[in-house]
This record gives structure tokens, sequence and C-alpha cells, in this order.
């Protein structure tokens, strides 16, 4: 079919792609490099130009002119000028600070007649202005001088200072391109095998390939640090790996769970020839550092108190690192943001299937971690039979008489979990699963008297925060091996849970809004299998709940997903 022009450029930045014009994959794929997707209906998908997605683009290689004849290559109609004008503004603020190695000769610029110029210490780098005006706002801010000193050639800065003056940058508008060299790491050999000792060949996909060379970017100065976006499902813990193989120095693995710190133990077994004594755990149960060693979030921000310092912290500091992974990056906790902006000297890798953060510090993981380097759609991999095809249907179920009228004189902040906690969802559930008699099912939701019921009806094991490691991972393994048909399971398994089979999911509740758990939780249904998959997300009718479903499916709508919407009867 003819390339068409499906793109609607309009003066406040955002862009409206016709999903009916031939030319819309193509449009898709080219705007998705420099604009945000926010919503997608049935006819005309809205994206946005944003100063960090613009940033995005620019730190990845695209140039103003990229974008610009993207922009005039699919538009319908003349591009406005004053968008093309914005375009370029805000892509040329990129570059213009750049954090290199302080030079030898370098120092502190003498404060009064007399003063002597110390030289530079080792621990300090160099932030270069391009522009004489841009240097001097930044001199002149208060809120700065604590972290820049002024010196030959623009401004040194501690090495421990990097992250916390690259995000304070970026919040003023100015992003650091940063070109100071990283600290190399102990040395360690890493191979992916060619057959997996489970058995069977394996070898890296394409996509995979493509987001490892964006993230090493061939080991040129800016490279080594940053995001890579793949939907659940599509091997991000194998992009992890490969990039643990290219740079070749011990490697610090941060993920969500005990789970998944097995499960990322379990693939260094399965596809690298790592000795099994060379990986170690890092959690509440077991404390071995090794030249892999693979902690949780949760260890890591735990402390006695609220006054008192976070103990486990000194693991990112007292080793020689030469690569720390963030597993589920877009649940980086805010005190891991404290330490990750002082190891910026250290190569970073976030992996994650979607940036969305509710708490809007999308900014914060651009400053510290890096920015986006490899982004692929969810359909595209679908399309490609890469991971599952997955329908999603979203269920309004009345409350009963006697429970709609306790919501309704119910106090707002009541309201969720009456909604929630709706017991007609039941009945529901369990014409789902019988409707589902042939295909592994995943019951999830939020509130565990709502899931301890549904258990004992369906006569399912239950999954909780409380449920012991080892009683869950029998559960899991009873389930991968066919011995259990139905697992039900807490918000535990909305991250890094690898049930390969699992085709059929019924969210019951969930966490207000979500629109990260909606994600992760279609995503435990999406690893390519013979089977399509379903997703069913019970919705209590007529109530908040309703407001809150629709933001949940609003990322997966961006990407591509259609709700079937019906009433229960």
């Amino acid at each position: 079919m003819a390339e068409g022009k499906p793109l609607i450029v309009q003066s406040d930045l955002s862009l409206l792609l016709d999903v009916h014009d031939p030319g819309f994959e193509a449009g898709r794929a080219a705007i998705g490099a420099f604009a945000a997707l926010e919503k997608s209906p049935e006819h005309l998908h809205t994206y946005r130009m944003s100063p960090l997605s613009l940033w995005n683009a620019a730190s990845a290689g695209l140039s103003p002119d990229d974008v610009e004849q993207a922009l005039e290559r699919f538009s319908r109609y003349e591009v406005p000028r004053d968008v093309s004008f914005i375009v370029r503004d805000t892509m040329s603020r990129f570059g213009r600070l750049v954090l290199k190695e302080l030079p030898a000769e370098a120092g502190p610029v003498p404060q009064g007649e007399g003063s002597s110029e110390p030289a530079a210490l080792p621990s300090c780098l160099l932030l270069t202005c391009a522009d004489a005006d841009v240097e001097r706002e930044l001199g002149s801010s208060k809120k700065l001088q604590k972290w820049l000193i002024p010196t030959r050639g623009g401004f040194e800065i501690r090495l421990t200072e990097r992250g916390t003056v690259k995000r304070e940058l970026l919040k003023l508008g100015w992003p650091v391109k940063d070109e100071a060299p990283l600290a190399p790491g102990d040395p360690l050999e890493v191979k992916l095998r060619s057959t997996r000792a489970s058995g069977g060949p394996f070898g890296m996909r394409s996509y995979q390939n493509d987001a490892l060379g964006a993230f090493v970017g061939d080991f040129l100065p800016g490279s080594g640090y940053g995001v890579v976006v793949m939907p659940c499902g599509a091997g991000k813990t194998i992009v992890g790996m490969a990039a643990m193989a290219a740079i070749g120095r011990k490697t610090l693995i941060i993920t969500t769970n005990i789970a998944a710190v097995h499960q990322w133990m379990d693939e260094l077994a399965d596809k690298t020839e790592l000795p099994p004594d060379s990986i170690g755990e890092y959690t509440g149960a077991e404390k071995t550092v090794k030249p892999v060693t693979i902690a949780t979030y949760q260890i890591l921000t735990w402390r006695p108190d609220k006054e008192s310092d976070f103990p486990h912290f000194d693991l990112f500091r007292r080793e020689k690192w030469g690569l720390i992974i963030y597993d589920e990056v877009h649940l980086l906790p805010a005190p891991v943001f404290r330490v990750v902006a002082e190891i910026q000297a250290v190569r970073r890798l976030g992996l994650t299937a979607t940036l969305v953060r509710e708490d809007g510090r999308e900014e914060d993981v651009f400053s510290l971690i890096g920015p986006k380097r490899y982004d692929v759609p969810w359909k595209d991999l679908e399309r490609r039979g890469f991971i599952a095809e997955a329908y999603c249907r979203e269920i309004r179920v009345p409350l009963p008489e006697d429970e709609h009228l306790r919501y309704a004189v119910a106090e707002p902040r009541d309201k969720h979990r009456l909604a929630a906690e709706n017991t007609a969802k039941y009945q529901a559930t369990r014409e789902l699963v019988e409707n589902h008699p042939d295909d592994p099912i995943l019951v999830i939701g939020q509130f565990l008297d709502q899931l301890g019921r549904l258990a004992k009806e369906l006569g399912a094991p239950l999954i909780t925060g409380r449920t012991p490691n080892p009683e869950r991972e029998r559960i899991y393994s009873d389930f991968k091996a066919g011995r259990v048909r139905v697992i039900v399971v807490s918000k535990v398994a909305n991250f890094a849970i690898d049930l390969p089979d699992a085709s059929v999911a019924i969210q019951v509740s969930g966490s207000f809004g979500s629109r990260q758990e909606e994600a992760q939780r279609l995503g435990r249904i999406l690893r390519p299998k013979a089977r399509n998959s379903y997703f069913y997300s019970l919705v209590s009718r007529f109530t908040v709940e309703e407001d809150f479903a629709a933001n949940r499916r609003k990322f997966l709508t961006e990407q591509g997903y259609r709700y079937l919407i019906e009433a229960w009867e």
C-alpha cells in the first residue's frame, strides 16, 4: 500500500496520527523517536513533543533536521512555522552543557589578589558551557552555587555531585551531555552460551541486538548509560546479560523481589558460562557479594528507623562495579535515586516495560540513569510473533443492592475499597475461570481478604507478601509444570515473575489508577506461546473504580491494545 500522509501537526506541539491512513505505521515509527504518545482511541492517536522527548531524541543522535524532515514527510498539511522554531530551540539546549574530565591545568578561579590556584582534585569534573550567557546564568544561580565552582573553561564539580548537578540543571531546562569518563570496574569475563544449559539453542533476536548496540554505543564518550524499554516477555533480561558480556566488568543487578533475584540467577546459569560461585545473592535472606551480585530494592532501602541512614547503600560504594543494572527501573525508589546520584561514574543500564512513573519523576530517570536508548512498540513485537497476541476485556460488575447503599453513604476515601471488594466479582471470576477450562490462569488483586476468599472458592493456592519464599517458589514451580492450573496472587506478582505458560489474567482489584500496574499485569501473560492471551479487568459499575480503570488502561491503549467493555449481569 502506498505511503500516505497520516499526520496533523498542531501549534501546541501535539501530533494527531490518522489510524486509517496507509502511512500510519511508518508515521508512528518515525514520530515515536521524538514524541510521546498521550492517547490512542479508535481513529486519531495523539502524540506530544515535550522538552524531555526532544532531549531524548537529541541524546539518541537525532538532529532538529531529522525531526523536521519526519514532520514534513508525513504531515497532511503545512507544518506550523513556530513548531520548527520550538523544536530547534529546545533541541539546541542539549549539548550546550557538556560534562568532561577535568584537565590537569584547570583549577578554581583565584578569589582575590595573592590567592593561589590549587591543583584540581582527581575527584572533580569540568562542566563546560558553549554559550557565555548560559554560563553567566548558571554562575549567578544561588541554588547552584554549592555545587558549581568557577574555573577556567566552565565549572568544576565534585565527582560525587555529578548526578545531583545533572538533575538540578535539567529542572532549569538545561540537559547535560555527560562525556566524563566512566570507572572501568574490576574485569569479569562473561560469555553467552550458544546452547542453553537447560537444552536447546540460544541466540539474540534482532531487536535485542539493536537495544544492546544503542546502550553500548561502541564505547564512545556519552554511551554506557541509559534505559532500554521493551514489553514484558520480550527478553529484557537477555539484553542485560548481553550488556554484561559486552562490557566484561563486575556487575551489580538490582531487582524487585527475591523471586526476581532467583530468576536472574537461573537465567545467568542457563544462558551464560559464569561459574555458580561467581554469582551472589544480596537480600534479606542472604547477603553474599560476588563478581555478579543480585540485590533487591527492598534490602537497599531498608533502615532501622526514619532517622537512620540506609546501611546497605555501602554495597554500591565498597565494590569496584563496572556495570549496575536497574531492573524495572520505572520503580526506582526515591532513596535509591540519592545513591544513584552519587555513583554516576559507573555504567548503568535501566530495564523497563514502561517509563511511566505515577509520581512524575521520569526526568530523574533521564538525568540519573540516562536517556532512553531504545524503545520498541509492544504491537510491533506481537505482529512479529515475539510476544503473545492479547485480548483485553473490561467487565463492569454491578454492586449488589446492600453494598450499593453502603457505597453511596461512604466517605470518599472509603469508596475505592468498597468498589474494589464488590462481592459480585466472586461469581464473575468463577465464570471466567470456567470459560477457560484448558488455560493456565492468574487471578490478581490488591486486597488480601478478597484474595483469600477467591483462593478458597477456586480451590487455588494463594501467594501474598506474607507467603514464605520457599512456598512461593514451590507454587510457581507447580504452575509452570501444570500441576496447578489457577493461582491467586497479590501485587507481589506484578513484577519480574516468569510464568511463561500463563495465558489468562483476571484482575479483580488494583492500586487506584496505576498505569504501571496495568501494563505489568498484562505482561504476566505476554510470553510467546501457542495460544492467545486474555486479560480481564473486573470493575464495579457506576463507582469510582470506573474512573480509575480509565486511567489504568491508558498506557495499554497507547500501545495499541483495545479494551472491549461490557456489562456483566
